[in-house]
């Protein structure tokens, strides 16, 4: 008897499983060396970058939306909270902190899980996407340690500002294509070379995220309102111009 998913399954959905495998990976790997868990969660960001790219290329399927969403619930999610609740108790063990530590980690599961849902509902297959993305969230927490910035009341700040622009009502527009891959790449040498060259991977990559998500929602959408006049002048989309942003699934 054959899984139900084969003849369904396809290639970009593939990469979301991969990404949703690593998340776990990554939520496993914070019992033994927080590092590693950073450098995980970065990859399972380049993977579901690659999902995106893929169902460009190839398109998606009916249950991709629902499936990305599942995934990054384990990879932006879950994995990172656990990331940030054991560096805490790795430096203040059994205290009240810790237990600060477990409530800002749980918030921040919750409202990524709220977060995405209304993504699922109200976003999919638009050029935007209202709050903070969980990629970017994880993103930055991952990082911020591997840059060398690892004080646990920091992290719970970082985190605990996270759990609330997730579900804020600022609109980010997607990335172009020629920008995500940029920023794909620049991940891809975060985890394979963290501290090469005094971090400067993980640095640039944490300036880069930092851009994004403060100046994004200006810079881009004006660039992104032009784009839409033109594309609705001439009857296409903004998915149609030159270094488009690719689809959301």
């Amino acid at each position: 008897m054959r899984p139900r998913f084969v003849g369904r399954f396809g290639i970009a959905d593939a990469m979301t499983v991969v990404n949703a495998a690593l998340g776990f990976t990554a939520a496993a790997a914070v019992l033994v060396d927080p590092g590693l868990a950073a450098r995980l969660v970065l990859l399972a960001a380049v993977a579901d970058g690659a999902d995106g790219v893929l169902a460009r290329r190839y398109g998606g399927t009916e249950f991709g939306e629902h499936l990305d969403s599942l995934a990054d619930v384990a990879s932006f999610s879950v994995a990172p909270a656990l990331f940030v609740f054991a560096v805490a108790f790795e430096a203040w063990g059994e205290t009240t902190g810790t237990l600060v530590a477990g409530g800002v980690a749980a918030l921040f599961v919750a409202m990524g899980v709220v977060r995405l849902g209304l993504y699922t509902v109200h976003d999919p297959g638009g050029p935007v996407t209202v709050g903070v993305p969980t990629t970017l969230a994880a993103t930055v927490l991952a990082a911020v340690y591997l840059a060398g910035y690892t004080n646990p009341t920091g992290l719970l700040g970082i985190t605990a500002a996270f759990a609330y622009l997730m579900v804020v009502s600022v609109r980010y527009p997607d990335l172009y294509a020629r920008d995500a891959l940029a920023m794909g790449a620049v991940q891809a040498l975060a985890v394979l070379a963290p501290t090469a060259f005094s971090r400067v991977f993980p640095r640039a990559l944490l300036v880069a995220a930092l851009a994004y998500m403060f100046l994004a929602p200006d810079f881009y959408w004006r660039d992104l309102d032009a784009t839409e006049e033109s594309s609705a002048n001439a009857g296409g989309t903004p998915t149609e111009t030159d270094g488009g942003r690719p689809p959301r699934r």
